[in-house]
């Protein structure tokens, strides 16, 4: 069997042919291999005739027409399915042999698929890939992270079908070692979340709260994405108000106010309170979809619990709408702050050593939540790569100073209205909360000493040293094991 194909792809779903197709447009041969085989037939009588992508019947035939060193890259399922693949896969393969996850797998699963696989001498590469159908056609944003060994190998490939920002810079480059990849395709995910809530929390204020009609809130979004909220997600959040269904009224109208999700904005948040990053506005845009699945409830609850009584908008339109952008504005850096706080501790606990600044890039083009907004934190890296929260940019600094009036007015006008706004508000309260030099935590300390002899630490005592108090003189003076929650 001669060895012919330059990469192998597992997968033919909408991603995997579409990934398939951006190789061989730049000039790669892919051998192509499904499960269901008739897919493959179909795929090469269909969407990949015409192409030099070859097929494969099975895993053998596939891996036979791989030059050396082979690489197989594997767009399938994530969970159970990556596991049973690289279990057959490992025993025609040989060391050096690289095998590329680019699904959405968890990024602790990559780190034990990486070990496993590094025992056996077969190098693993755990790729985050972003852009939906039309970013793997196209250009992704690609991620790739495990094998160090296995970048020169790969490098080529994909930056080359990765999309391109800044004059032909690729948004893809090696983000580190283990599950760096998908860790950082996770918190990409997580910080997607936290925008498409925020924009859909400004959509509720200037709906029910001013009173815009869907034409008048999609040139809204038109202007915004003039402004620095320039990004995919408004330029097509603007488009679909625009859109008309069949009967010619908007669809938006018709689409069931309920969000479904698949586990990535959990993972996020799980994994800040894991490593110590409180990504609350992520948190609050997990939930919020969690609240908008409970429908049936919410219909029965809207006619028995009651909201501001009469409130209605009285002020001037125009200067409220800017005040919503600003809030948005505002509310995304909190955001993307929150992503990079994660970035960073968990990077520094697993030595990954990620670029901050390069992620950012990586994420310019290409991927769901590509904005200019992106090329303000690449730019902040590059003069501080040390920097300890993105807040403390100057840059951003200034921006969330011009922003703040308009930020507290919206989210005061959301609560005066009874119209929901979870992550405005829980953005707002970590702002407050991160530049406060006091908060009541010293409280906290004494309740908990006070009930469990937890003990706590003094302002006019070293750092370390901790104290245990008999608040009732009925109680000891055995104090527990210190420890933080």
């Amino acid at each position: 069997m001669p060895e012919t194909a330059d990469i192998a792809l597992i997968g033919l779903a909408v991603m995997g042919q579409n990934i398939v197709l951006n190789m061989n447009d730049h000039g790669y041969v892919v051998a192509a291999y499904n499960r269901t085989t008739k897919k493959v037939d179909d795929f090469l009588a269909n969407e990949a005739k015409g192409t030099k992508v070859v097929g494969a019947h099975s895993l053998e035939e596939m891996v036979g027409l791989l030059k050396k060193p082979r690489r197989v890259m594997m767009l399938v399922k994530a969970g159970a399915p990556v596991d049973e693949f690289i279990d057959l896969l490992v025993p025609l393969l040989d060391k050096g042999d690289i095998i590329i996850d680019g699904g959405n797998s968890f990024y602790e699963d990559t780190v034990r698929r990486y070990n496993a696989l590094k025992e056996k001498g077969i190098l693993f590469v755990g790729s985050g890939v972003s852009g939906g159908e039309e970013g793997a056609r196209h250009g992704p944003s690609l991620m790739p992270g495990g094998a160090a060994e296995a970048w020169p190998h790969i490098k080529a490939i994909f930056q080359s079908i990765a999309a391109k920002v800044d004059g032909g810079v690729p948004c893809c480059d090696w983000v580190g070692e283990s599950g760096a990849g998908h860790f950082v395709k996770m918190v990409h995910n997580g910080i997607e979340y936290g925008d498409m809530q925020l924009i859909s929390e400004a959509y509720n204020l200037l709906s029910n709260g001013l009173g815009l009609s869907n034409d008048q809130i999609a040139e809204t979004f038109t202007e915004w994405n003039k402004s620095e909220l320039d990004s995919y997600l408004i330029e097509i959040t603007s488009n679909i108000f625009k859109f008309k269904d069949e009967d010619g009224k908007p669809l938006i109208d018709k689409i069931l106010d309920a969000a479904g999700q698949k586990g990535t904005g959990k993972w996020t948040v799980l994994s800040g309170l894991d490593h110590g990053a409180p990504v609350t506005l992520i948190a609050e845009a997990v939930f919020a979809r969690l609240i908008s699945s409970l429908k049936d409830e919410r219909v029965k609850a809207s006619e028995v619990l009651a909201g501001p009584n009469g409130a209605k908008f009285s002020g001037d339109v125009a200067k409220t709408v800017e005040d919503i952008r600003q809030a948005l504005y505002a509310s995304k850096i909190i955001s993307y702050a929150q992503g990079y706080m994660l970035m960073k501790n968990v990077s520094q606990e697993f030595k990954w050593k990620l670029n901050l600044g390069g992620i950012a890039l990586m994420w310019r083009g290409g991927c769901i939540i590509r904005s200019r907004f992106l090329g303000d934190i690449k730019s902040a890296y590059d003069r501080n790569p040390d920097l300890g929260n993105l807040v403390l940019d100057p840059f951003f600094t200034t921006a969330l100073k011009k922003a703040q009036d308009g930020w507290r007015r919206t989210v005061a006008l959301g609560a005066t209205l009874g119209i929901p706004t979870p992550t405005f508000s829980n953005a707002l309260s970590f702002y407050d909360s991160y530049r406060s030099a006091r908060l009541p935590a010293n409280l906290l300390q004494a309740q908990r000493d006070y009930f469990g002899a937890h003990t706590y630490e003094r302002v006019d005592q070293p750092s370390g040293k901790f104290s245990h108090t008999n608040w009732t003189g009925s109680g000891g003076t055995t104090a527990s094991t210190s420890y933080n929650v």
